[in-house]
């Protein structure tokens, strides 16, 4: 038996529940592993509560898809992993299908990483979401190059803070937006070129005094909404507003019309344009692991919550006060 994490009913943190379930066997494609560590990502926070991209399917369900552990039992059909070695768990498959927030998983072994020698469970299971997601979308989708310009909101948040080392690793500029000014000494030592604070600060008015009035060639947004009016007003010409998530969660509007149609890329970006496609999943990789290896990555742990208290680490990740990843560790 596993102690496992389920919501019978879609809802807030409350709705979930710790059972002792059977993990089973895994059928072919498929790895059973020890689970020692969680990353906690806000897409579990919408699939919970019934606000994801993609609907709960079936009652009672699982929740979670990046994890860091050890095989424990190989399905047929799988070649490269074996029994006691220590993998990642990248999210490249659907909640309704497999889940991880459990002492024992079983997963499709195309969404696991070796983890390499000195790289932690805690670790493992916080640097892979955030660098795939800034990396996708900013340098394999986007193009980002040195030279570039990009603007970010929720700066503070894992992937916030991946997109700011990825700008300095490619030689862009990166420059975060945060709403107070609490973080703003810390994101301009993470690396941070300028801060604007959006309580504070007129956002478009210093992104163009920063840019010389050309704007940013890459805007990239995890609130949405109306606020992508502002921010499409810092968009250079035939530069790209990225919207990768919908802290807002009001409607976006459309902002060619309202600004005079400019020549404006605005499009959408999920992770799983990079984790399901070979190619880009192995250029990514490549580009991870690099800056993992010279130090210039680095997973930015903000709080570690026992597997016990999962409400918890749920309702401190809808608090917004986190500064990085929050990651659940599992006792065995």
């Amino acid at each position: 038996m596993a102690r496992t994490v389920r919501f019978h009913e879609v809802g807030g943190p409350e709705v979930m529940r710790l059972e002792d379930l059977e993990t089973g066997e895994p059928g072919p494609g498929e790895v059973r592993i020890r689970v020692d560590a969680i990353g906690i990502n806000r897409a579990e926070m919408l699939f919970r509560s019934g606000q994801y991209i993609e609907t709960v399917k079936q009652l009672p369900s699982g929740l979670g898809a990046e994890a860091a552990g050890v095989i424990e039992a190989v399905g047929p059909e799988v070649a490269g992993f074996e029994k006691g070695q220590a993998v990642s768990v990248l999210p490249s498959f659907s909640q309704n299908d497999y889940s991880v927030y459990a002492e024992r998983a079983i997963v499709p072994a195309t969404a696991l990483l070796p983890r390499p020698d000195g790289v932690d469970a805690v670790s493992g299971a916080a640097v892979w979401m955030p660098y795939l997601t800034a990396y996708g979308a900013l340098v394999e989708v986007g193009g980002m190059r040195a030279g570039d310009t990009v603007v970010l909101n929720a700066a503070s948040s894992s992937v916030g803070l991946a997109a700011i080392h990825t700008a300095n690793r490619v030689g862009a500029t990166p420059i975060a937006i945060t709403r107070t000014s609490d973080k703003k000494e810390r994101l301009l030592e993470e690396g941070a070129a300028e801060v604007i604070v959006s309580d504070e600060e007129d956002v478009t008015g210093r992104v163009l005094a920063l840019t010389g009035g050309k704007g940013a060639e890459y805007v990239f947004d995890a609130v949405a909404g109306p606020g992508v009016i502002d921010l499409a007003r810092a968009v250079a010409a035939d530069g790209t507003l990225f919207l990768y998530g919908a802290l807002s969660g009001q409607p976006t509007p459309y902002p060619g019309f309202d600004l005079g149609m400019p020549a404006l890329n605005m499009r959408t970006f999920t992770m799983l344009e990079i984790t399901r496609d070979p190619q880009r999943i192995r250029r990514a990789v490549a580009f991870i692991s690099s800056g993992l290896r010279t130090g210039i990555f680095r997973p930015t742990v903000d709080r570690l919550f026992p597997l016990e208290e999962i409400v918890q680490a749920h309702r401190y990740m809808e608090s917004g006060a986190r500064f990085g990843k929050i990651v659940v560790t599992v006792d065995h």
